[in-house]
């Protein structure tokens, strides 16, 4: 492809795509959405601030919309607005995953109105990275196209202008990681804009960072061991109504040996109504039944 062939090629692919872009907030530069259907609206979920938010059209329109369901640990958000005329991005089911080497093109929200377009190279797939909440969202896509400050939440897009990913993290470096537009993907944003926020248990405590808490128990003096170590225990919660307190040090969920939050998570995600604690209190071994109840706090 020569390069005036190129240019042309970008310019159609920015006004096929520009109208899907919107910016979140009232504020400029806040963030990044794209228009999925009508009168739906993805971004993602460190960009809101409340249960409503200003969508900003390509076109200069304002409106409010409404957040329909948040999914805080994957970082995504459904938001009910009128789109008006805004085309939804195009979506394509059963699309294969990127390759390293494809070209993509990044949009993200202008402060004025309208977006930008990027290009870059997706660098690798299969990357994971922590959402707001800490916990890892997986088989992220890292590629190259620049994304200012205010991109993230916005569209990811193949050379035919389809949805490749949703702009979610910044590496730095000149890399950015996506989250793929994949039909899981899909299947969840759709629940989202039903109002189905997705509820994942949770023990209800608040965790030492991992640094800290070995330099504790080198302190005090307990046996080498690794572990989840509790630095607060809502008394209300799951692991707060089957006992556990200020101090105690998790060592194992359901058999499985606990050495970083991950582990933990996937624990309570692959159990049922209850897990099966293993924790030292007081150089003690003890077990506790826990009753999970959802989000928790």
């Amino acid at each position: 492809m020569d390069i005036e062939t190129g240019e042309r090629a970008a310019a159609a692919l920015h006004e096929r795509c520009v109208p899907s872009v919107v910016g979140i907030g009232r504020r400029p530069g806040r963030g990044t959405g794209v228009v999925v259907d009508p009168g739906v609206v993805v971004t993602n979920a460190h960009n809101l601030r409340g249960a409503t938010t200003t969508v900003r059209f390509a076109d200069g329109r304002e409106a409010t919309g409404t957040v329909a369901g948040v999914d805080g640990d994957g970082d995504l958000a459904a938001i009910t607005v009128d789109t008006g005329g805004a085309r939804p991005i195009d979506w394509i089911d059963g699309a294969p995953d990127p390759a390293v080497g494809q070209v993509v093109f990044g949009l993200g929200a202008l402060p004025e109105g309208g977006a930008r377009l990027t290009v870059g190279t997706v660098s690798a797939t299969g990357q994971a990275f922590r959402g707001p909440g800490g916990r890892l969202i997986p088989a992220a896509i890292e590629h190259t196209a620049p994304a200012a400050p205010g991109s993230s939440g916005g569209p990811v897009v193949d050379r035919e202008g389809r949805l490749v990913g949703l702009n979610t993290h910044r590496l730095g470096d000149g890399f950015y990681l996506a989250v793929p537009a994949t039909d899981d993907l899909h299947r969840r944003l759709r629940d989202l804009a039903r109002g189905q926020s997705p509820t994942r248990p949770r023990l209800g405590v608040a965790l030492v960072p991992p640094a800290a808490a070995r330099r504790l128990r080198e302190a005090v003096g307990p046996p080498a061991r690794e572990g989840l170590l509790l630095a607060g225990v809502d008394a209300g919660g799951p692991a707060g109504r089957a006992g556990l307190q200020r101090g105690d040090l998790l060592v194992a969920a359901d058999g499985r040996d606990l050495r970083d939050v991950d582990d933990l998570a996937a624990a309570l995600e692959a159990g049922g109504a209850e897990v099966r604690l293993r924790y030292l209190r007081h150089l003690g071994e003890h077990e506790a039944v826990v009753l999970l109840g959802g989000e928790g706090a």
